[in-house]
């Protein structure tokens, strides 16, 4: 009896758990649809995703004129992520550029924001062998 009432909770808690990824999914896209990004790859925590998002997005729409100024987004999106977690992060942003990168584990988002693309990448940060 004690076997199989294990086997149901544990069936219970795959249930319940499938159901909150599913949940976590359908909000996760409906910020992307809401914010209008396409993330177009990805090796990165969830919420610094977000915080890149938002950042970019705050930047776009405060931009006068519609004119886009790739290197002001950069800027912002590399300080930002300096401060928050620590030196060695790049960014890219423009409407055609192509790019071959190594980033760190984790440290990875390439994405689009209306007809821009971003890409925001960290660097281990390791001294020169001369």
């Amino acid at each position: 009896m004690a076997g199989g009432a294990e086997e149901e909770l544990e069936r219970r808690s795959k249930f319940l758990s499938s159901l909150i990824q599913k949940k976590k999914a359908v909000e996760q896209q409906e910020q992307h649809d809401q914010l209008n990004v396409r993330v177009r790859a990805a090796d990165m925590p969830i919420p610094l995703q977000n915080k890149a998002f938002r950042c970019a997005r705050d930047h776009l729409d405060a931009m006068r004129g519609g004119k886009l100024d790739s290197k002001r987004i950069a800027l912002a999106l590399k300080k930002e992520f300096d401060c928050s977690y620590g030196p060695a992060w790049h960014c890219i942003v423009g409407t055609s550029f192509g790019s071959y990168v190594t980033h760190s584990l984790g440290g990875f988002l390439y994405f689009s924001i209306d007809k821009v693309y971003i890409l925001l990448f960290k660097t281990a940060v390791e001294p020169l062998d001369h």
